[in-house]
């Protein structure tokens, strides 16, 4: 069983075969794109017995489902389902603490895990919340700062006390903590972001939290602090050039410039934590999730490879649609791939993607997709062989263009029917508000940057759909980017001119609205869409004014849902079909009505297209179709 894995993991990268299983009523289960995981943090330590091992945290399309302990020599691997629900979320910090355990905190609960005794030594109930930092100080209490309303927990592993700090700083505004550090008489201090830099000091007896930075002071981006040797914590404020100080007993002195700091070891970091080095002198080189493989290094530098296994039920999908080659293409995350099925030979082919693949279109004799981060576009051509992406550098998939911060996230891209420009737009970089756009001249092979200042101030779109004469209507979301404050009241409709490449109309149609979902073409320059996922409404885009809306809810429930989420289908033949979670719909032109054809057996995710009569969509980690009756 176990080779027959290994040689089936490695026919993957060229080609393996699904085994698609026929659910019943039309549908299929045409397997899992992506059968890996991706670690959130990764550590090598001892066990009971001295043996050197790998720990490292799974993430699958679950979220993080369990710790993996690998044993360095033999590749024997033993897996420990995390012993709480995590509510879906994964681990953003983790730290292997002086007395050899492993913590992490997310979801809402804090875990330990001892490699000595091998199992979980504790877990602890939390508001839900996330560690975006984590230390210990100097007596050996494990701290953890939390998003996204800058909480606190510490952990005494001697005692066996924990304590929640609650809230202790309020923003309008989802907080990042990603710095925490202990000064040696155990005051706390965490540094947090994005939307405006700020730093807290916790006196940890009291549970007094102190802002630490003025008003004046913050800026967008995120106070750090840096535990020293000498027993101080030093921090910046986050400005540009910004100020340093020094932090002790809960008290900040201002600093003439940068200190000469020698940091205290501290095994923590983000979810791309890697501590890779043994006492005795070896070193992890590479833990491949992809390939079941360690890559370890003897004090010498010699390498040795060592296979080992884990379950994985496989990485979500991000969307999926229909490239030129007549396959159903798209990405996951995590880990980032790119994925491509023929169902005429019931054959996937997995490859490594260029970052997270948000939003997928095809126009032509090319496929695109547009992704996260930097808002990235790609053009592959599925004639020639795939070479992995490299940033304004030969490849197949072939870099474009990106965005920067403008369009960190993208949410749609529009393959415009002119058959030479690519529209791209989402939400803009960390703590910032208002996205832009992207425009892809394939002729002029040059692209055009427009800030949301220049659009929909303080507004990002989320979906386009091209009009008869040639403009673009697109419908916006007061959505900040992650971590940013909202500022909008409302969602707008506007209609874009490609030639000026100006909003020539907008307005907020639709009362109490946060985001346009998705928008379809109809006939006679109608418009299909939907807004907060439940309200249908018809756009006449000659009179710019809705004729008809319902809330579908109450009968249909919600539509399906990702970044750049896909909700209609259209066929050849021009009906349009429409994903909801609950199952597949048919929109009738005449009457806009929206009928409810089938209920699917599993919930309807990331959307979506239409191939010989079947109707492709991904749900979890799995790719489905459901044949039109």
């Amino acid at each position: 069983m176990y080779n027959w894995l290994i040689v089936a993991l490695a026919l993957l990268a060229t080609g393996a075969f699904a085994a698609s299983k026929d659910l019943g009523n039309g549908f299929t289960d045409h397997g899992v794109a992506t059968p890996m995981s991706n670690h959130r943090g990764t550590v090598v330590t001892v066990d009971g017995t001295g043996r050197n091992v790998v720990l490292s945290w799974l993430m699958d399309h679950r979220g993080g489902y369990e710790l993996l302990m690998v044993d360095a020599e033999t590749g024997k691997a033993e897996e420990f389902p995390m012993p709480a629900p995590t509510g879906g979320e994964a681990p953003f910090a983790s730290i292997l603490a002086s007395n050899n355990r492993f913590y992490t905190h997310y979801g809402p609960y804090f875990f330990e895990f001892d490699p000595v005794a091998r199992k979980w030594a504790s877990f602890h109930k939390t508001a839900h919340c996330m560690a975006m930092s984590m230390t210990e100080d100097d007596s050996g209490t494990i701290w953890s700062a939390t998003y996204p309303n800058s909480g606190l927990v510490s952990y005494n592993p001697k005692t066996q006390e924990f304590r929640d700090y609650g809230s202790l700083y309020k923003q309008n505004w989802a907080q990042y903590p990603r710095y925490v550090a202990a000064d040696d008489t155990g005051y706390i201090y965490f540094g947090i972001g994005s939307t405006a830099s700020q730093i807290i000091g916790l006196n940890p007896v009291t549970g007094e939290a102190t802002p630490l930075v003025p008003e004046a002071d913050r800026a967008h981006g995120s106070g750090a602090v840096y535990r020293d040797l000498n027993g101080k914590v030093y921090g910046h404020d986050g400005g540009t050039p910004g100020k340093w100080m020094e932090l002790y007993k809960g008290v900040r002195t201002d600093l003439p410039a940068k200190p000469d700091m020698k940091l205290k070891p501290i095994i923590a970091s983000s979810q791309s934590l890697f501590h890779n080095r043994w006492a005795d002198g070896q070193a992890l080189k590479q833990l491949d999730l992809i390939n079941r493989k360690l890559v370890v290094a003897d004090k010498e530098g010699k390498t040795r490879t060592v296979d080992f296994d884990y379950t994985s039920d496989g990485a979500h999908l991000m969307g999926v649609n229909v490239a030129p080659n007549q396959t159903l293409c798209g990405g996951t995350a995590f880990p980032m791939r790119f994925f491509s099925y023929d169902p005429k030979t019931d054959k996937w082919v997995n490859e490594e993607a260029f970052l997270q693949f948000n939003t997928v279109a095809t126009q032509g004799d090319r496929w695109y997709t547009g992704g996260y981060t930097h808002g990235f576009l790609l053009e592959w051509d599925p004639t020639q062989p795939w070479v992995n992406t490299k940033k304004a550098a030969a490849g197949n998939p072939l870099w474009l263009a990106e965005a920067g911060e403008v369009v960190l996230r993208p949410h749609d891209l529009l393959a415009h029917p002119d058959g030479k420009t690519l529209v791209m737009v989402g939400t803009p970089g960390y703590g910032l508000t208002g996205g832009g756009m992207l425009i892809w001249d394939r002729e002029k092979k040059e692209a055009v940057v427009l800030k949301h200042t220049e659009l929909l101030p303080d507004q990002s779109t989320m979906s386009l759909v091209a009009l008869p004469d040639g403009k673009v209507l697109g419908g916006s979301t007061i959505a900040a980017g992650t971590g940013g404050a909202v500022k909008a009241k409302l969602a707008e409709l506007y209609v874009f001119d490609l030639g000026t490449k100006k909003i020539e109309w907008h307005a907020p149609l639709l009362p109490n609205v946060s985001t346009y979902t998705d928008l379809c073409a109809g006939p006679d320059g109608l418009v299909y869409g939907f807004a907060d996922s439940k309200r249908y409404f018809v756009f006449d885009s000659k009179t710019r004014q809705i004729i008809y809306e319902k809330d579908i809810e109450p009968e249909l429930g919600r539509t399906n849902g990702q970044q750049g989420p896909r909700v209609f289908v259209k066929a050849p033949d021009g009906t349009i079909y429409i994903l909801l979670s609950k199952g597949i719909a048919k929109l009738d032109p005449k009457t806009y009505e929206i009928k409810l054809l089938v209920e699917s057996p599993v919930p309807v995710g990331p959307g979506g297209d239409y191939l010989d009569g079947k109707i492709y969509f991904g749900s979890a980690s799995h790719l489905y179709s459901w044949k039109v009756q």
